[in-house]
């Protein structure tokens, strides 16, 4: 979620709960029934999902609530702690996953892969605990975005700590293991959200990767 970051800044117990009350605002769920919904259609044929820096689990209980069976990731104990028990908890970090090859169906990262120092290294674990032909879906904040460049003037905003802000780079990095599409989504404006892919009103840059088969010894045939 667009918001979500907090955990990655490892916040204190005040912090957490002052985020995870603006989440109940009318704003912010609006945000993440877009978000959900996008995910949802994206991910029809899944059903072991992953989710790589989850936080408190918000998202991912909409999908358990939809019947997948969601693994959350994070390098937080204190974030995981609220998550509900529908959701299968791991503190770790997404470089050196533990999780056994061909583990999931998809892997997801919710507006996290930029705030990883090494996402490189993260998105080659992704690839590994991927079955044959699984997804990755990377929600990216859209640095050229009203949105962005907006919550940038705030010296306190989550936005201010990331780390990675070429998308291009990234989706070569994806496409390196996976078969790449990708688009814009989520217009905001204000306090207004719609659907846009209008690179100046979407806040979010989605990388959609299909598992090539020729890694990690799988089948090539």
């Amino acid at each position: 979620m667009v918001a979500r970051k907090v955990f990655r800044l490892n916040i204190g117990f005040a912090g957490m709960e002052k985020y995870l009350q603006s989440c109940r605002t009318k704003f912010w769920k609006s945000v993440f029934e877009g978000e959900l919904d996008y995910i949802l259609r994206e991910l029809r044929e899944a059903k072991d999902v992953l989710s790589v820096g989850c936080g408190p689990a918000i998202m991912e209980t909409g999908l358990a609530e939809h019947g997948f069976n969601v693994t959350g990731l994070d390098i937080s104990r204190k974030a995981l702690d609220q998550a509900p028990d529908s959701i299968r908890t791991v503190v770790g970090s997404a470089t050196d996953m533990t999780f056994g090859d061909c583990s999931f169906d998809a892997v997801i990262y919710v507006v996290s892969l930029q705030f990883i120092e090494k996402y490189k290294e993260a998105v080659k674990q992704t690839a590994r605990v991927l079955r044959t032909g699984g997804k990755l879906l990377a929600l990216l904040l859209n640095p050229e975005s009203r949105f962005f460049k907006e919550k940038t003037k705030d010296p306190a905003s989550y936005v201010n700590k990331i780390k990675h802000t070429d998308l291009t780079e990234i989706g070569k990095t994806i496409a390196e293991y996976s078969f790449v599409q990708s688009e814009y989504i989520l217009g905001i404006k204000g306090q207004e959200i719609f659907g846009s892919q209008n690179p100046d009103l979407a806040s979010l840059y989605v990388i959609k990767g299909k598992k090539k088969n020729s890694i990690y010894g799988e089948n090539k045939s």
